[in-house]
């Protein structure tokens, strides 16, 4: 059927998610998925909200979803769109603002592999820019760039945060470029770069409830930033699906983020677990690239990255692997429950024996 494929299908390499299993056998921590349900208002709101009211379309303006996070963050109603999955709104934003006449978009050489992907469909001129040695972002690097500039913060897969002092010198050194700040992981630690919405109107911070608010079936992800910016995601929005988020998904969003406790008491138990797992890794003699993120970045100077994932995946444990320059030596763990997390630490070793008999 590839007779029938456009040019433009033909040269695209599409994004390549984490392994998701059918079975149950495996203690999953390959995709950054939260190891703890969704709080249980936001249960209790899914099961009240299924009913007859399903026939009808849904609220294409989100508007009660809008009015809680625009109140749980500090700006206007104005300020906020939302969309399925932050990686709609991502895809969202390039169009918006890198087709056309902007058609270079900055981004580092290790981070989110969505990145490129998009600047293949939209036919955008992808600029990567190496990261530090230790892994971490110098904004400075992206003063004076044509284009725009999107990075996320924490970067993926590395977790290293980048210093909100850095995210304002660019800004304000580059008024004329837009900065996408790509926030999935801010909520296990970083600084979130929300604050400065209101001085940059070329700013727009990008959010997922998938992560911290254990909603990554429910796909829910919004854009903090101008007026203007906003509108002209809602212009696309509309050009494109004017229902991107279904009844039920606009519920549990909303739910969630009144659940404030929840929230904070999951996001600090996964804290205080990614602590326990770096110490328990560095005994290991893993190296660890600090992580603001809900999943730690390590390598074993002794062990190919490669041979550590099979043996884990062949014990039960499945964690990411990218085969990529650079980053080819590491291995991505997301954090799990203490549980999950002590089972991975044991069979880790027991791995590294089997490597050891091999060689």
């Amino acid at each position: 059927m590839d007779k029938f494929w456009s040019p433009l299908v033909s040269r695209l390499h599409p994004y390549v998610p984490g392994e998701q299993p059918r079975d149950q056998q495996y203690i999953k921590l390959n995709t950054n998925e939260n190891p703890y349900p969704p709080s249980p208002a936001v249960i209790a709101a899914i099961n009240e909200a299924v009913g007859a009211s399903l026939r009808l379309y849904p609220d294409p303006e989100a508007r009660e979803l809008c009015e809680v996070i625009a109140s749980s963050v500090g700006v206007g109603t104005r300020n906020v769109f939302v969309g399925n999955g932050s990686d709609e709104v991502l895809a969202l934003a390039f169009m918006a603002f890198f087709s056309g006449h902007q058609g270079q978009v900055n981004f580092p050489d290790i981070t989110y592999s969505f990145y490129p992907v998009y600047c293949d469909l939209f036919d955008l001129t992808a600029n990567t820019i190496a990261l530090e040695y230790d892994f971490s972002i110098d904004l400075s690097r992206y003063n004076g760039l044509p284009g725009g500039v999107i990075f996320p913060n924490p970067n993926a897969p590395t977790g290293r945060e980048t210093p909100l002092s850095q995210i304002e010198a660019l800004l304000r050194d580059n008024p004329d470029t837009l900065v996408i700040v790509d926030e999935a992981y801010i909520d296990f630690g970083g600084e979130s770069a929300i604050a400065l919405v209101g001085r940059y109107p070329n700013l727009l911070v990008i959010q997922t409830f998938s992560k911290s608010r254990s909603l990554a079936g429910m796909r829910v992800g919004f854009a903090i930033g101008d007026s203007g910016l906003i509108e002209a995601l809602n212009r696309v929005k509309d050009s494109f699906n004017s229902y991107p988020l279904d009844r039920l998904a606009q519920t549990a969003a909303v739910a969630a983020i009144k659940d404030g406790i929840y929230f904070n008491n999951i996001r600090r138990k996964i804290i205080e677990t990614r602590s326990q797992t770096v110490d328990g890794l560095t005994e290991l003699g893993f190296q660890v690239v600090p992580s603001q993120a809900n999943f730690v970045f390590a390598m074993h100077p002794e062990y190919a990255a490669a041979d550590l994932y099979r043996e884990l995946r062949q014990a039960g444990v499945l964690v990411r692997y990218f085969n990529k320059p650079r980053i080819d030596q590491y291995l991505r763990i997301t954090i799990g429950t203490d549980e999950e997390m002590q089972t991975m630490l044991t069979r880790l070793p027991e791995a590294m024996a089997r490597l050891r008999e091999t060689t």
